[in-house]
């Protein structure tokens, strides 16, 4: 006869050797997108082998770094010209073929427009409720994601067979990007070009400065700044940095820069080491994007701002007078 400890120990080996986990890559043919790697992390927190799918039309640099991370014990590629811009009309059917030759436990993707693209999609077709935005994981089965824009945590169970998942980057660290030796294997094959929607070109901002997500510092302005051009303050404050540039929501909608700085709950999702707020208010969706920064500086005149709570330095100032003083004696 077992030991109740013997059968427990017996139970759990089982459960971990069934458990497996697709990771859908993101990536543009020659090199990830860094929140692939946090999304191995969350996969590996989950345990069971971890596999990743990586779709493209000339992926190989893609999949050999991929092979490459650490615990990723192999890579299903896809090579075709149905996958040509990545849309989710292409890439669905796939995941789903993938998932009908191998029976994961669980499917995750990076919680950017590419994983809420897809795998929504992925959660509907498989008859699952999506869960969205994990920022921990506590078992095979129970997850940790935010609600009420940030104002309360939810730990939630899921009983679905399999566990169709987004994941906020910035609450895993990156997967080691070596040190690993995954099997690099064909994805299953089919006609996946899709009758509903075709990619036509896309233009992409280029820039010197690093991306926001991944930005160690970012510099942040809102609606305080009055006008585009008065972001100059900010570019030349995040030059001594070699930081990020982005904006509250009441930035963008004034039109004093492009949506792609937004950040915040609608926007983007950041965590810098370094997080400096000019001229933002705090609304409750701003923050939301932020709060997870290591340090958050905020320069605002009004001394009631509810940036201020969350801040660990608060100046109350002239932004006006404040930034370029910053700025001079750094």
């Amino acid at each position: 006869m077992f030991s109740s400890n013997a059968r427990n120990l017996i139970r759990s080996s089982l459960i971990n050797r069934c458990k497996s986990t697709l990771v859908v890559a993101e990536h543009n043919n020659e090199a990830l997108n860094p929140i692939t790697l946090n999304t191995i992390s969350a996969a590996k927190k989950i345990g069971g082998d971890v596999t990743v799918l990586v779709a493209g039309t000339k992926c190989g640099p893609a999949s050999e770094a991929l092979a490459k991370v650490e615990g990723v014990a192999k890579v299903l590629v896809a090579e075709n010209a149905a996958f040509k811009g990545f849309t989710p009309e292409s890439i669905t059917p796939l995941v789903l073929a993938a998932q009908s030759q191998f029976k994961f436990t669980h499917i995750l993707a990076g919680a950017t427009a590419f994983g809420k693209n897809v795998l929504p999609r992925v959660a509907s077709k498989l008859d699952v409720s999506p869960i969205s935005e994990i920022i921990d994981v506590k078992s095979e089965d129970t997850f940790v994601r935010t609600i009420y824009a940030g104002n309360a945590i939810l730990t939630l169970r899921s009983t679905d067979p399999v566990k169709v998942i987004t994941v906020r980057g910035t609450n895993f660290a990156p997967a080691a990007a070596t040190g690993g030796s995954g099997a690099v294997e064909q994805a299953p094959t089919g006609d996946y070009a899709s009758q509903l929607s075709e990619f036509v070109s896309q233009e992409l901002t280029k820039s010197d400065r690093p991306e926001l997500t991944g930005a160690k510092v970012i510099v942040s302005g809102g609606r305080g700044l009055k006008s585009g051009d008065n972001f100059k303050l900010l570019y030349d404050l995040a030059d001594k940095f070699g930081a990020a540039v982005g904006a509250s929501r009441a930035a963008v909608d004034a039109g004093y820069v492009p949506n792609d700085l937004q950040i915040g709950q609608t926007g983007k999702i950041v965590a810098p080491e370094l997080y400096i707020a000019v001229g933002i208010s705090g609304a409750i969706q701003h923050l939301a994007g932020m709060k997870d920064s290591k340090t958050i500086v905020a320069i605002n005149k009004d001394p009631e701002a509810p940036i201020f709570q969350v801040a660990d330095i608060g100046l109350v100032a002239d932004l006006f007078k404040a930034v370029p003083e910053l700025t001079g004696k750094l």
